[in-house]
């Protein structure tokens, strides 16, 4: 099916109470990965490219494969810009056909990230696509897997600059920082849950949860409970797909089969994200009709008239091909 809407998703993951897991990209495996998780547990899933992950990935060049992936998966796809800063990242990805950006305008002073923020809904609502914005800032990288935060009180979300920032802009979701960070954590990470509800209870939209690796079950379903409908996920599939390699690789691998390292990375990928949708309680979402199937008619749940694959329109040309074929030499 197409990719979808990014506040559709969210919107009915906001009103169901649970979390729609947004894995980051950074090559083919990592794509694979995280749609074979996703078709596995019936889930719902936000395919994320990060601006700072460019260096990595060919924006233009992967896009294609992501939007061919996504026609042939039978559960609902997003196709998100991840911490977007600049409006030449925002441009290449409205261009390339994602359905949703970030802007992440944190680190500037509250009326320049007001400002800019606002012009960024503009431009994208304009040609449909959502916007997801960033108030307080959420420490650590997304490109330092490695790298062990701790985030500050200081620059948490204040719930006064949270409504009049979502009023002014008219962002369809919300990333707020409450205590968690990119990265690895330093100890156990500390969630301010009561800032948390009473954004939930001031702006009563979608809100984001980034730096998702090392939180617990029970901070992620809180978290959920006081809002949270869109949940960042990278790091953990950085670490399980490094420790997958490094096992093989201990293991006296003949270092001339690179594909089957990348599979063993995958493989651990997939893992990783399938047991993220079961805590973040997307999964079996599309497993039975819900309020999603009118965007998605994937599955076939929902009866519609919706065109075939590409793979199997080229099955179908060619099996009629065939038999015309058949018929002639017969004749």
């Amino acid at each position: 099916m197409p990719l979808v809407n990014f506040k559709d998703v969210l919107d009915d993951a906001y009103r169901q109470k649970y979390a729609v897991g947004s894995f980051n990209v950074i090559n083919m495996e990592f794509l694979e990965a995280i749609i074979e998780a996703a078709e596995r547990k019936r889930s719902p899933v936000i395919l994320s490219i990060a601006e700072v992950h460019f260096k990595y990935v060919t924006l233009e060049n992967i896009t294609p494969a992501i939007k061919y992936v996504a026609h042939r998966t039978s559960v609902p796809v997003v196709l998100h810009l991840d911490h977007g800063e600049s409006f030449e990242a925002i441009m290449r990805a409205l261009r390339a056909g994602f359905t949703s950006i970030m802007f992440d305008g944190s680190r500037l002073p509250f009326e320049q990230n007001l400002a800019t923020t606002s012009e960024v809904v503009k431009m994208c609502h304009a040609v449909g696509v959502t916007v997801e914005a960033e108030l307080g800032h959420i420490g650590g990288a997304e490109a330092q897997a490695s790298t062990s935060k701790q985030a500050s009180e200081e620059l948490f979300t204040k719930v006064n600059e949270a409504e009049e920032f979502v009023r002014r802009t008219g962002v369809d979701a919300l990333a707020v920082a409450v205590g968690t960070a990119h990265g690895l954590y330093q100890g156990k990470p500390q969630l301010d849950f009561e800032r948390l509800d009473n954004l939930n209870r001031a702006l009563k939209m979608p809100l984001v949860l980034h730096g998702g690796t090392g939180l617990s079950i029970e901070d992620f379903r809180k978290a959920i409970s006081l809002g949270v409908a869109k949940i960042n996920f990278y790091t953990g599939m950085a670490v399980a797909a490094c420790e997958a390699v490094r096992q093989r690789l201990d293991k006296g691998f003949q270092c001339v089969d690179f594909p089957g390292l990348l599979s063993e990375a995958k493989d651990a990928v997939t893992r990783v994200v399938e047991e993220q949708m079961e805590i973040f309680m997307s999964a079996n979402v599309c497993a039975k009709q819900n309020a999603l199937c009118p965007i998605c008619n994937g599955c076939g749940i929902v009866k519609a008239a919706t065109p075939l694959a590409h793979d199997d329109l080229v099955r179908k040309i060619t099996q009629a091909t065939l038999d015309a074929l058949r018929k002639l030499q017969k004749s």
